[in-house]
């Protein structure tokens, strides 16, 4: 149609007409082998719509929760064991060790921390390592003076007194006798980071320094969706609702955690 439109015509002629039959019976009638099963090509279901490519939403889906979840889960645990080594030897050892490192947590939570995310990213480059890495750079802040507070107030304890005069090392005592101790606290801690780091993720890659192409998360869908939101506004509903719902569910998680491990929390105003 567009040929006849560029040669001044309105209609098609006869060949024309044969060709285009021609190519609604290929579309309705080609067929391929599926997981050993003959299916027609062209009359896929996509139940979330597809984008502008023509690429199914529900997998891109699918496929950017295993990218944002797998950020939020190794960014987490790497922040979770230098908060955990840092704030455990904070607790214990204390003087100057404690001093210093209070300091550098005291620095860093001065400073911007999204703007040395982004300043990171631009600088060493926007790859997914490099990600993993700056998030968790500045995220175990947090974990490092709950573990510290924790450590302190359990390293005069009896069984730690006890280690010391069987002549248990330092490190056996930190990391064998206290750290075990506080695994309640950073399990509650690690379950309501995961969240945060998927938001993290989600701001960069709206800014263009998350994850890139070919690669695909939440937030890289959610920016597709908000570019455009007015042609397709099902890119960005589904996405959004997605993530939202794992989120929540990450939040209750952690909510659920903290009322088993420390059930006197309920009752604390």
């Amino acid at each position: 149609m567009d040929a006849a439109k560029n040669e001044g015509r309105n209609e098609l002629n006869e060949k024309e007409k044969e060709e285009l039959s021609v190519l609604k019976q290929r579309i309705e009638n080609e067929t391929m082998v599926f997981d050993g099963k003959t299916v027609k090509v062209h009359q896929w279901r996509y139940l979330l719509g597809t984008d502008p490519l023509g690429r199914d939403l529900l997998a891109r889906i699918i496929y950017g929760g295993q990218v944002s979840i797998s950020i939020g889960l190794v960014g987490t645990l790497t922040a979770v064991l230098i908060g955990l080594i840092i704030g455990a030897l904070a607790g214990y050892l204390g003087r100057s060790f404690d001093y210093v490192a209070m300091r550098i947590v005291d620095i860093m939570y001065g400073l911007p921390y999204m703007l040395l995310v982004i300043i990171f990213m631009a600088v060493f480059g926007r790859n997914i390592l490099n990600l993993f890495l700056c998030l968790a750079l500045v995220s175990w802040l947090t974990l490092a003076r709950v573990v510290r507070g924790q450590i302190i107030s359990l390293k005069n304890s009896e069984f730690v007194q006890a280690a010391r005069v069987v002549g248990a090392s330092t490190g056996r005592i930190v990391f064998r006798h206290l750290v075990p101790n506080t695994l309640g606290v950073v399990a509650v801690f690690t379950t309501l980071q995961i969240p945060s780091f998927i938001l993290m993720e989600s701001f960069l890659s709206y800014l263009g320094l998350g994850v890139q192409a070919p690669l695909a998360s939440w937030g890289s869908l959610v920016k597709d969706g908000v570019d455009g939101m007015k042609s397709y506004p099902w890119m960005l509903f589904f996405p959004g609702l997605t993530m939202t719902i794992f989120l929540f569910s990450m939040n209750f998680l952690g909510d659920g955690l903290r009322d088993a491990l420390d059930p006197q929390s309920k009752n604390k105003l």
